[in-house]
């Protein structure tokens, strides 16, 4: 078993203590000056959060700066975002979908696989995304490639034709959760095309094409 780990961000979007890695990279990724560091227990971690974080790290670098094969940036991206995308083996077939922060390029979160449909896990990438987020308490734009996807969240209806069986039923019911969702659930972030033709790949993208 995993050994539980307790991150302090000292700079960050939101300073405190996180139990979870992928939280502490929500605060810290991409912000200018991030200062955090990892503790093996929770008083470890009270004790660094009340103290100067120079007495626990060294500086660090204010910027990460994506590899050369790393696809261009939004020109309207000012902070930090998300980017999702799924990729299926087949359509349908085993399909997976992730979240990767902008600008740092760092996969924040990631399901799968799952037999389903490309389309069925761009839409719940996105709904991933927005629950995430609100969750949080974060403020940032998704982008997606498929706008599919993003007509059937604004729609808040995934219209699959993907047929509802013994072997579909749990992600049928990954599809209703995420419905449910957005029908009670309120939220201003916006909902971004990734242009393809004018930057690349989505940073989220699978490779496999």
């Amino acid at each position: 078993m995993k050994k539980q780990k307790y991150y302090v961000v000292w700079v960050g979007v939101n300073p405190g203590i996180y139990d979870s890695w992928t939280d502490c990279q929500l605060q810290t990724k991409g912000y200018e000056g991030a200062k955090f560091k990892s503790f093996d227990t929770r008083r470890e971690a009270e004790e660094a959060f009340a103290s100067s974080p120079t007495d626990y790290i060294r500086p660090a670098s204010t910027s990460v700066r994506p590899k050369p094969s790393t696809p261009t940036l939004p020109p309207d991206l000012t902070g930090n975002a998300l980017a999702v995308d799924a990729a299926c083996s087949g359509n349908p077939g085993m399909m997976e979908y992730r979240g990767v922060h902008l600008p740092s390029f760092q996969q924040v979160f990631h399901f799968g696989p799952i037999y389903g449909t490309n389309n069925i896990g761009e839409f719940l990438a996105i709904v991933h995304a927005l629950a995430l987020l609100r969750q949080k308490g974060l403020d940032m734009p998704v982008y997606s490639d498929s706008r599919n996807a993003i007509s059937w969240v604004k729609q808040k209806k995934c219209k699959t034709k993907l047929p509802r069986n013994e072997r579909t039923e749990a992600l049928f019911q990954m599809i209703e959760r995420a419905e449910k969702w957005l029908r009670e659930n309120a939220y201003a972030t916006p909902i971004r095309k990734w242009e393809t033709e004018k930057w690349g790949e989505v940073p989220a993208d699978f490779g496999r094409k």
